[in-house]
């Protein structure tokens, strides 16, 4: 197997490797980067991006818990699980994450006024302001 194909940062050399919704896909050969987002009909469209955006990836907070030793750790969409997290996440909230790293460098609120991307259901894929 050749190492040209990174998601999410990491060489992946398993051809069945599922990738899923704001998965950043990097092509190092030709120096392609790509993320995976919904089209309007909810299929999985690969939409192009520069160097730069494929250095992070956005996530959607599921589940914020209290962990062993009383530890804060918040839960992704993508099963993502971060330690000490800020105190001004909630869940439902988006943050943005440094792939190198996996750090949580940015978030934002589940707030009226923001835009956002519908994840499911029959407007799955639609891009609208809450």
């Amino acid at each position: 197997m050749q190492h040209f194909i990174k998601i999410d940062g990491k060489v992946r050399t398993d051809i069945t490797y599922p990738a899923g919704f704001m998965d950043v896909i990097s092509i190092d050969k030709t120096g392609e980067n790509f993320r995976l987002i919904y089209d309007t009909k909810g299929r999985f469209a690969v939409h192009r991006i520069t160097t730069e955006e494929a250095k992070y990836k956005l996530c959607k907070v599921r589940k914020i818990f209290v962990g062993t030793k009383g530890i804060p750790h918040l839960v992704t969409h993508d099963a993502r699980t971060i330690r000490y997290p800020d105190p001004l996440i909630k869940v439902n909230d988006t943050i943005q994450i440094d792939l190198e790293t996996g750090k949580i460098t940015d978030f934002i609120k589940f707030d009226t006024g923001n835009l956002c991307m519908v994840t499911g259901g029959a407007n799955l894929g639609r891009i609208g302001v809450i």
